[in-house]
């Protein structure tokens, strides 16, 4: 499979935000990528959290996931879009959503980020309170895609290997992290964390950042990244708008898992938590 990771600098005018994401999945399409992933927050880097309200879709309605299922049917791929702010029952709260949409257009699955980035960053300068806007979600999800299981994640989640490992328990091989991860915390830790995730599950990992400094000030690392199973880069992009293609050798990572089998080497259990079981959302494979 032929993978696309999408690189934007995400600002705070929604419609400009999602004709630069059409432009670059045409862009990942004409390359033959056959899933294409979009970064955390594409449709709205505000100026505050509260912000996303004002975008905050329900299920099924509005222009985000309208065009979203448009674009995966025109082009024909499997198209995993980063989030967006999805309505909840409480009208102070969202859910970050990475939506996944199969070739016909149709939503193969969803996530809803269950880690919310409420921290202050080591320097005293920073600090971020997801909180504010936001709810967790509940469930970990796995999709279907063809020979692919798609791990979901988002962003902050990469700091939680429990979640990953119980994704690959459950037949994960790819890993999702839409991320905007802060210039900060991308420089000290993006690369040594995505490489940890991909080597200790034996999964490519896909992973697609915004990059650059925003209309709302902030700065975001870039670098957007896919890794194979042991840990080499496959494509890694700088700052600023990219897409970086890869494709992915399934039959390389079952031999992999065969002649280096540390997954059934596991000795300790991966708890899992009662009201966050592993959901699998199959879809219609590749044709």
């Amino acid at each position: 499979m032929k993978v696309a990771a999408i690189q934007m600098r995400s600002g705070i005018d929604r419609d400009r935000n999602l004709a630069d994401a059409e432009r670059l999945i045409a862009l990942a399409a004409n390359q033959n990528a056959q899933l294409v992933l979009l970064p955390e927050n594409f449709p709205l880097m505000g100026q505050h959290e509260e912000d996303k309200l004002t975008i905050a879709e329900a299920d099924g309605v509005g222009p985000v996931q309208t065009l979203l299922s448009r674009l995966a049917r025109q082009h024909r791929i499997w198209l995993a879009a980063g989030t967006y702010p999805a309505r909840t029952d409480n009208p102070t709260r969202v859910r970050a959503r990475l939506a996944i949409y199969d070739p016909s257009g149709a939503l193969a699955g969803q996530y809803d980020k269950l880690h919310l980035f409420d921290v202050q960053l080591p320097d005293g300068r920073e600090s971020y309170l997801e909180s504010r806007g936001m709810e967790p979600g509940g469930q970990l999800v796995n999709v279907a895609a063809g020979e692919a299981m798609l791990g979901c994640s988002i962003c902050y989640d990469l700091r939680f290997p429990e979640l990953y490992r119980q994704l690959v328990a459950q037949g994960a091989n790819v890993l999702l992290v839409p991320s905007a991860f802060t210039a900060t915390t991308g420089a000290a830790h993006w690369h040594t964390l995505l490489r940890a995730r991909a080597i200790e599950n034996q999964c490519f990992v896909v992973a697609a950042n915004q990059g650059g400094v925003h209309e709302n000030g902030r700065a975001t690392y870039g670098h957007s990244v896919i890794y194979d199973p042991w840990g080499d880069c496959l494509a890694e992009a700088d700052t600023g708008e990219a897409v970086i293609t890869a494709t992915l050798d399934f039959a390389s990572q079952r031999a992999l898992r065969q002649r280096f089998p540390v997954l059934s080497h596991q000795r300790l259990a991966v708890a899992t938590q009662p009201s966050t079981p592993p959901l699998v959302m199959s879809a219609t494979k590749l044709s």
